[in-house]
């Protein structure tokens, strides 16, 4: 007696890849959600895009838009600052390595910051990291702002990080990227602390601004005594 033929949705819950579990493989259903629903709308290229260093006191503010294909599921991707920063790095080089995934990062630094402001600066970081795909998506799904693009329709999602999968993966790429960053940072004026609290404002952070003043990244717009500040050990 032949089989009946799958419904879409049974389709859907068989996993492409042995190596993704059940409950992983039912977490990138929902995360992939909002991606499925713009290709039923006849969306094919869907970038997700995200930023990092909006809150810092120093350094760059970066963005990053990620394509990812469809039936692609990336294990254990998810708002980058959910992850360890082992974890990050590990989906970051998986993202990096694979020549289907497509990803372009956008960097205005702490000069253009104080120029324009922290918002305009981050829309800029976002146009470029857009602009540095290569290739033109047919959506943005942006993360909790109001992108305007002059070509591509831009979709807004509250906490998108933690609801798309492309998003997620921006995320990642535009926090490891501005990681690596302060890392150089840190090694050009170590006395800051930038390796532990990436120009975050941090009780380190701030002691380290009234010993020594402010270097050349720090956001003089910005206005210290006005952060909230706690002491971690790294962003």
């Amino acid at each position: 007696m032949p089989k009946k033929p799958s419904t879409p949705q049974q389709r859907l819950r068989k996993p492409q890849n042995s190596r993704i579990k059940a409950a992983e493989w039912k977490r990138l259903q929902v995360l992939t959600r909002f991606e499925r629903e713009a290709r039923q709308n006849g969306c094919k290229l869907i970038a997700g895009v995200d930023e990092a260093g909006r809150g810092p006191l120093a350094g760059p503010v970066v963005a990053a838009a990620c394509i990812i294909p469809e039936d692609r599921y990336i294990v254990g991707v998810d708002d980058s600052k959910k992850l360890t920063p082992e974890q990050r790095r590990a989906i970051f080089n998986e993202l990096h390595s694979d020549v289907n995934i497509r990803y372009g990062v956008g960097i205005v630094h702490s000069e253009e910051i104080d120029r324009i402001n922290i918002y305009q600066a981050t829309i800029s970081a976002m146009i470029i990291a857009i602009e540095r795909l290569l290739c033109l998506p047919d959506l943005l799904l942006v993360d909790g702002m109001h992108l305007k693009h002059q070509s591509i329709p831009c979709q807004k999602i509250i906490k998108g990080d933690q609801l798309s999968q492309s998003i997620a993966a921006a995320s990642i790429i535009a926090k490891e990227t501005r990681d690596r960053i302060m890392r150089e940072y840190h090694l050009i004026w170590p006395h800051y602390g930038f390796d532990r609290h990436k120009g975050y404002g941090t009780q380190m952070h701030v002691d380290a601004l009234e010993e020594h003043g402010p270097c050349p990244i720090h956001r003089t717009s910005f206005k210290v005594k006005s952060m909230q500040i706690e002491l971690i050990d790294e962003f």
